[in-house]
């Protein structure tokens, strides 16, 4: 078993969420058609930054950084809202996979 402390972040339940929103993130955009790559791969980014911002705040030296990284994963949990919406007034996404996504979201936001 390892011992080493900068890996508790991943007991963190908001870690755990994060990850699972990542998943089903990419789950929804990973058959965009070629000529939507360019949104598939910025709604992906977007998600992968807000379990990669709580992991990376957590292995920080002190709690000052801890929430900066945390706010910064915050933001980039709205930017991947945002284009959520954006998706779906567009009709890149159906309504069913806009609410999985956007419930999901709501409750990482509950977390921190």
């Amino acid at each position: 078993m390892r011992r080493n402390k900068n890996r508790r972040y991943q007991k963190l339940r908001v870690w755990q969420d994060a990850i699972e929103f990542y998943k089903q993130t990419f789950y929804v955009f990973r058959h965009y058609p070629f000529e939507l790559k360019k949104v598939a791969s910025q709604a992906i980014a977007s998600s992968d930054s807000v379990h990669r911002n709580i992991s990376e705040g957590y292995c920080r030296r002190s709690v000052h950084e801890y929430i900066k990284f945390l706010y910064i994963a915050l933001g980039s949990l709205g930017e991947s809202v945002s284009g959520l919406h954006a998706y779906r007034v567009a009709g890149q996404i159906n309504e069913e996979e806009f609410q999985k996504l956007d419930n999901m979201a709501c409750n990482l936001k509950m977390d921190y």
